[in-house]
């Protein structure tokens, strides 16, 4: 946001824009604003107070999980812990998932489009094969795999070298990052896999050589994949499903002993 009191421009070693929020929450903790056991204020208000997006006042939350400085409670919100450790200087959490999804976004579907007006058959054929493998492993290691690789795939059919390494280096990310690797595995626990039929529009787009439908795909699939990471990593939301998968497994429980 160009007018938030934060920025993520500076130095490549700089704090990111998520960080700035968390360790700006840490000074009020330290300044005694948020007591321990206090709830913090919501999302919502902290993004206008910020200036910053909701998804980026998300990783900082998340962010203060990881570092022992607050715990998320059943649909109650993100409250201070009743002892935060002293020493809260943790190893660089690195990169958030929006934010490499945000980049895959921008070079993911420039390089779908372009991918569309020069593919080959060969390319099509292994695209296929990838969407296949995709559908029968929806929710294991191997889907992913196959995601990983059907987006790769598009990136190598543009023929530039430097665009498939650009891409291969964001998917890398989600694996390298600790912070991505929270996320996404919140997600997944939370029940969110890789869309198939988000796919299949990617691969009917190129298959018919549309550039533009072919990045317009592409954008679609990677809005529908932050806002997947942002619903699955609501507290109430998750919270609120986890409660009523738990009521109705007692419910079950108590008619099958009828």
């Amino acid at each position: 946001m160009p007018n938030s009191k934060f920025t993520d421009i500076g130095p490549h070693n700089a704090p990111k824009l998520y960080q700035k929020v968390a360790n700006a929450i840490v000074a009020s903790i330290r300044n005694g604003v948020y007591a321990p056991g206090a709830r913090l204020p919501p999302e919502r208000d902290l993004a206008q107070e910020f200036d910053v997006s909701r998804a980026t006042v998300r990783e900082a939350m998340i962010a203060l999980e990881i570092r022992g400085i607050a715990e998320a409670r059943r649909g109650s919100g993100i409250y201070v812990v009743d002892a935060p450790p002293k020493d809260t200087n943790t190893p660089e959490l690195d990169i958030g998932p929006f934010e490499v999804t945000e980049a895959r976004r921008l070079f993911e579907g420039e390089a779908a489009a372009l991918a569309a007006a020069i593919i080959t058959e060969e390319e099509i054929e292994k695209l296929s094969g990838l969407l296949q493998e995709l559908a029968a492993n929806t929710d294991n290691e191997a889907g992913e795999k196959a995601d990983r690789n059907f987006h790769i795939t598009i990136a190598e059919a543009t023929g530039n070298s430097a665009i498939a390494r650009v891409v291969e280096i964001l998917w890398d990310m989600r694996y390298e990052s600790p912070m991505c690797r929270e996320m996404f595995d919140r997600a997944r626990n939370a029940g969110v896999q890789p869309r198939h039929d988000d796919h299949l529009t990617i691969f009917n787009a190129l298959k018919s050589r549309d550039p533009k439908a072919a990045r317009r795909a592409m954008h679609s699939h990677l809005d529908r994949v932050i806002d997947s990471i942002l619903a699955a990593t609501e507290t109430d939301a998750v919270e609120k499903a986890r409660s009523e998968a738990a009521s109705k497994r007692m419910e079950v429980a108590r008619r099958s002993a009828i």
